[in-house]
């Protein structure tokens, strides 16, 4: 697993960004990695950002193994905007096409602690996007399912002395300030990357997953769903 080389792709955020990285979570390394918050949408600078990337680290498309995409929960139009360009990447260089949770992603990057990890991502109406995990025998699993909550809901489901992170954390601070079991770590520490989402899709590709018909993994509902259920 160690040389399996992954194009991946983080659309989840407003900070996006794309990587290419050369084995799994534990003995992977970087070879390049382009992020960046844009005044743009995604679409206008993502395969952009691909060709170059690709460009000045001196590989071509049959050198790639897989394609690995963040699956969400996130930004709905992100989520969609990088999910076509990876699904035309791998369709068109005819790649394994690897679907990584954004909150999995964001959790490999935590160093591993014997604290409970919560892993947050903003969801915009006073909500966040949360789930669970902990460190065993040097592996991160999650240990619950991906949800979104509110403040008080999130704050009320810490049972036990956790570690937060995430940029989730900006939209529930003032609760989790007083809620004495979370230790929130500070939010510029971790935020969703490529080169994680491409660790963690090495690490799928060696267990034989992969899915060409992936699908964003939104959790709440869109504005258009909602309304036509109120219809």
């Amino acid at each position: 697993m160690a040389d399996v080389l992954i194009l991946a792709i983080e659309t989840a955020t407003g900070c996006g960004g794309v990587s290419l990285t050369k084995g799994g979570v534990d003995e992977g390394r970087v070879l390049a990695e382009y992020t960046l918050q844009p005044e743009i949408t995604h679409s206008r600078r993502l395969l952009g950002s691909v060709g170059a990337m690709m460009e000045a680290a001196g590989v071509g498309w049959g050198d790639l193994d897989a394609v690995a995409v963040s699956l969400g929960p996130g930004s709905f139009t992100g989520l969609r905007i990088g999910m076509a360009a990876a699904k035309g990447i791998a369709m068109g260089a005819s790649l394994p096409l690897l679907g990584v949770p954004t909150l999995d992603g964001l959790a490999a990057q935590a160093t591993p602690t014997e604290l409970p990890l919560c892993c947050l991502l903003d969801a915009r109406k006073q909500q966040v996007y949360a789930a669970f995990y902990s460190f065993q025998a040097g592996c991160c699993l999650r240990t619950s399912d991906f949800m979104v909550v509110s403040a008080e809901q999130l704050a009320q489901r810490i049972q036990a002395p956790t570690l937060v992170v995430g940029p989730g954390i900006n939209a529930c601070q003032a609760t989790l300030a007083e809620q004495p079991l979370a230790h929130l770590a500070p939010v510029g520490l971790l935020h969703p990357r490529a080169a994680f989402i491409g660790f963690v899709g090495a690490v799928m590709l060696a267990q034989g997953q992969g899915n060409d018909d992936l699908v964003p993994l939104y959790v709440r509902a869109s504005e258009a769903e909602l309304n036509l259920r109120h219809q």
